[in-house]
């Protein structure tokens, strides 16, 4: 299932380099990152970057040139093809994939490599996917010998500048630009002896050039900080909020915008960990990544509580082996103005059995789900601004089988927004941030003992996609 990720692709336990932290880009804030150029090669460089994709469609990410005649670019299409070209009043170079990027729970890494001075023509312009050169193009012009690419004024990062594309939505990591040199593929990054998995390494020690730059995101209070000293990048509506420890090296859970999107088009934002529902049909989200062991910790709040009934706003987790009528067999936390509730609904056992908590809450509060599908009686704690609602725990095993996969999971019916936190990246803000026992996550309150953040280190560990 293209929306869900039951087996970790990215992210695993690493024995070498750990990338610390990305930088999050969002279309809807306009965010982005740019600077002048000056005096760089037009014939011999090397982009490399670290991407997970938070929305699909048509998304510029890196741009240069002095205008729509002047340019070199490199996007996503409208149908997700990654495209890669120079302009010059016609294509002095260009590739088109005939695949398409559309996994929204992965890290993918691109490395675009130029030396037009090489006499092959095949070897002028390299596309390395994962560590594997891409060979196969919907459309195709190599450059020819000695060829420039456009290399002038701003060089933007994440926004699209004046085009037409929309900007960047998705996590960014590990950005190198070597001016003057073109890299081998295996300068920034290596298959994993063990797993065969691409994964990053240090690229701290290659040789940036005049104008080349490489952005690590560990200063959160300067996120376009040219760690290798070169002049910053200016940052367009980033923050220190927009740092995340969502990273190529340990890829944590987000909505899927795949799933959102194609029931009643929840719009997924805020690097996939908002969801903003529009009314009157039901609409559901699940998460990119699903468990069916291990004991787990998130947290969520909600928007627009006032006056809602109970059946309007639900979230919590659903099993993924089959749906029931609007909601899927799950369970589910509801709200009302006085109340809030638990549902469990399970088409095979026929149970729609409901408890009142007590005690009205508001958007001012945090909920923590903690998942326990470890022990023999399976069961999930609700806590309530770090206080468990329903004591030890409700059982699960009366309501579903056992070796179900469990996914966080939420449904709305009128016009709400909601917030999840999985622990890589929140856009509330957090005073006195939180981990799990691994120093894993970001959280408003600690996940009880012996709960972990969904995320690829602790899965690993866990085996939570066995």
């Amino acid at each position: 299932m293209a929306f869900l990720q039951r087996t970790m692709n990215r992210g695993s336990v690493s024995t070498g380099y750990d990338v610390d932290n990305s930088c999050k880009f969002e279309d809807a804030n306009s965010e982005g990152l740019h600077k002048s150029l000056s005096s760089q090669s037009q014939d011999c460089f090397t982009i490399s970057f670290w991407l997970k994709r938070t929305a699909l469609g048509a998304q510029r990410l890196v741009g240069a040139g002095s205008d729509g005649n002047n340019e070199v670019i490199i996007h996503f299409t409208s149908s997700d093809q990654l495209e890669f070209y120079a302009w010059e009043s016609a294509y002095r170079m260009r590739y088109k994939t005939n695949r398409v990027f559309r996994d929204t729970s992965a890290w993918y890494h691109f490395a675009f490599l130029v030396d037009t001075r090489l006499s092959t023509a095949s070897e002028r312009t390299q596309l390395y996917v994962n560590g594997v050169l891409e060979t196969s193009f919907a459309a195709e012009v190599q450059p020819g010998l000695n060829g420039q690419f456009p290399w002038t004024t701003n060089v933007y990062v994440g926004k699209a500048g004046a085009a037409a594309d929309s900007d960047m939505s998705g996590y960014l990591s590990e950005f190198v630009y070597l001016d003057d040199t073109k890299a081998a593929h295996t300068d920034l990054g290596e298959f994993d002896s063990d797993t065969g998995i691409w994964k990053p390494i240090d690229v701290s020690g290659l040789t940036f050039g005049t104008n080349g730059a490489y952005l690590d995101f560990k200063d959160s209070s300067n996120l376009g900080n040219d760690a290798n000293g070169g002049t910053d990048f200016t940052e367009t509506n980033i923050t220190s909020a927009d740092q995340s420890t969502d990273t190529p090296t340990n890829n944590f859970c987000t909505w899927s915008p795949l799933w959102a999107e194609s029931r009643a088009n929840g719009t997924i934002t805020e690097g996939a960990t908002q969801v903003a529902w529009g009314g009157g049909a039901w609409k559901i989200a699940r998460s990119s990544m699903a468990v069916s062991k291990g004991r787990w910790y998130w947290e969520i709040k909600a928007a627009n509580v006032t006056g809602d009934t109970w059946n309007n706003n639900l979230f919590g987790f659903a099993s993924v082996d089959g749906e029931d009528g609007q909601y899927g067999p799950t369970v589910l936390l509801g709200y009302s103005t006085g109340n809030y509730y638990y549902r469990v609904a399970n088409s095979q056992t026929g149970q729609d059995n409901w408890g009142n908590s007590g005690g009205a809450w508001s958007s001012s509060d945090t909920f923590g789900f903690a998942l326990d599908l470890e022990s023999s009686t399976k069961k999930f704690i609700l806590y309530r601004n770090g206080s468990a609602v329903n004591g030890s725990g409700t059982d699960l095993v009366s309501a579903f089988q056992t070796e179900q996969f469990f996914t966080p999971y939420s449904t709305s019916y009128n016009g709400d927004t909601q917030f999840l936190n999985w622990g890589g990246y929140t856009v509330n803000t957090i005073s006195t941030p939180a981990s799990d026992e691994n120093g894993y996550g970001t959280f408003e309150y600690a996940p009880p003992s012996g709960y972990y953040a969904l995320c690829g280190k602790n899965l690993a560990e866990f085996g939570g996609t066995a």
